[in-house]
């Protein structure tokens, strides 16, 4: 399949640029797998769809306010990964002149480049700890048109966000309530969403694409209750990465994940044809066209029939991306 395969029509007044005032009053087009039925539901119904013994495995990563601007005006910083509180891997633009010795102020802290990645990222180390909380803003996608405001602060977190780390919010949790959570036998894993999460796929082929790698943490009970349960139900893509990256290590016949707590990194890229072996229900928002989310997205549901979906989703006004309704794969 080529890149272009996985593009649709959206228009532009479709893209949700501000949350819904009630998380929980999102709309939810439910797709099924096995004869491509679409229904139209609100988010608050998902335990209908829900059978005992199933376990929703959620992301409990916090988004940072990693957007900085250096106090001339004339930098952006975006901390991709604080590697110690003196030590930050940055995206900067412009990025030309900053080079080796290159020094920079934010908040009147000093912070100098000290190596320059092959990929163009740049190791900043400050003078002192910059207070992120005080200098810096939430790096909202492009597709917003906007910069982010004080209500974003809490918006664009989940309820249960608590492992400060990711750059961008793992969306589809974004839905949930404390009153919804408490419904559910759930359990949390840690991925926290990077840069790449707002590249686009320029290759003709997707498998040309180059992903970027991201931080993750599974912990020996969430494997344990991921094994045990009737069906895992993955609350987006982030987890969905998660779950699959560290399944395909399992060898046990009948074990989705190897049990025990596993950490590391992960640049998987689930795309078509993809055998899943952690995941059997998947409830995430709807994606870019051609981004590496829709790819993995019609990798779980079948492309056409996603794809479908999509265009169902356009015709009935359904909101999209990071702040819009949401879409449950059964």
């Amino acid at each position: 399949m080529r890149t272009r395969d996985f593009d649709y029509r959206l228009p532009q007044e479709l893209i949700a640029s501000r949350p819904a005032a009630d998380r929980a009053a999102s709309r939810m087009l439910v797709l099924h797998r096995g004869s491509g039925r679409i229904e139209h539901r609100m988010f608050r119904e998902l335990p209908e769809f829900l059978r005992a013994g199933d376990l929703v495995v959620l992301n409990d990563t916090r988004v940072i306010p990693a957007r900085v601007i250096t106090d001339d005006g004339k930098v952006e910083l975006l901390c991709l990964d604080r590697i110690s509180p003196l030590e930050w891997r940055c995206l900067v633009r412009p990025g030309k002149r900053m080079k080796p010795g290159r020094t920079v102020e934010v908040g009147g802290i000093t912070g100098e480049v000290v190596e320059v990645f092959d990929n163009g990222d740049r190791l900043l180390r400050w003078s002192a700890p910059v207070d992120l909380d005080r200098h810096g803003r939430l790096a909202l996608p492009h597709y917003m048109g906007r910069d982010d405001e004080p209500a974003d602060r809490e918006r664009y977190q989940t309820v249960y966000a608590c492992a400060e780390g990711a750059i961008a919010a793992p969306t589809a949790g974004l839905h949930f309530t404390p009153e919804m959570l408490a419904r559910l036998d759930h359990a949390f894993l840690t991925l926290h969403v990077g840069v790449g999460t707002f590249r686009p796929v320029k290759a003709e082929w997707p498998e040309d694409h180059v992903m970027h790698s991201e931080r993750f943490e599974l912990g020996a009970e969430t494997a344990r209750r991921v094994n045990a349960a009737g069906r895992v139900v993955a609350v987006g893509t982030t987890v969905t990465r998660v779950l699959e990256a560290v399944g395909q290590r399992s060898a046990v016949s009948g074990q989705r994940v190897p049990q025990g707590e596993h950490k590391g990194e992960t640049d998987i890229f689930i795309r078509p044809p993809f055998k899943f072996r952690a995941v059997d229900v998947l409830l995430t928002n709807f994606h870019l066209p051609m981004s590496t989310l829709l790819m993995l997205v019609s990798a779980f549901g079948g492309r056409e029939a996603v794809l479908d979906a999509y265009r169902e989703a356009v015709a009935e006004c359904y909101r999209f991306f990071s702040y819009g309704d949401c879409m449950l794969v059964v």
